[in-house]
């Protein structure tokens, strides 16, 4: 029983809610970044280039036989997806930077106190002799 209660307490810890909620919305925010790079950036981008497809580009190291498959080293596979993440990464940190820029940063606290030069005393900042030493400020 002493294990079951230890796995109910590791399970229900703060942190690891927290990190099955952050998966949770990261599963779903990388939805909504495979639609805006697919849906939104991809078909711009195919225009302009004329709709280049890497994915038949590789090299043969053995043609097909009766026997067995070719061999091919597909490296236009790799290009498009060294693509699709460089433009993925670009769509997050555009996404990021905007997501920031509309935060409000908080205003700092107002300053109430000062410390007493003579005995490190924390004071009001408008008192002209500290309360705790007597000595003009």
């Amino acid at each position: 029983m002493g294990m079951l209660k230890e796995f109910k307490e590791f399970a229900m810890r703060g942190n690891v809610v927290d990190m099955a909620v952050g998966i949770i919305i990261g599963a779903a925010f990388g939805k909504i970044v495979t639609s805006l790079v697919n849906d939104v950036i991809m078909p711009p981008i195919g225009l302009l280039l004329g709709n280049v497809d890497f994915s038949n580009l590789a090299l043969t190291l053995t043609e097909k036989t009766a026997e067995a498959e070719a061999v091919t080293i597909k490296y236009g596979v790799f290009i498009n997806t060294v693509l699709d993440f460089l433009i993925v990464a670009f769509a997050i940190f555009i996404v990021i930077k905007q997501l920031n820029r509309l935060k409000k940063a908080e205003p700092e606290p107002e300053v109430t106190t000062k410390d007493c030069p003579r005995c490190y005393s924390s004071i009001p900042i408008q008192a002209t002799r500290c309360p705790h030493c007597t000595s003009e400020i």
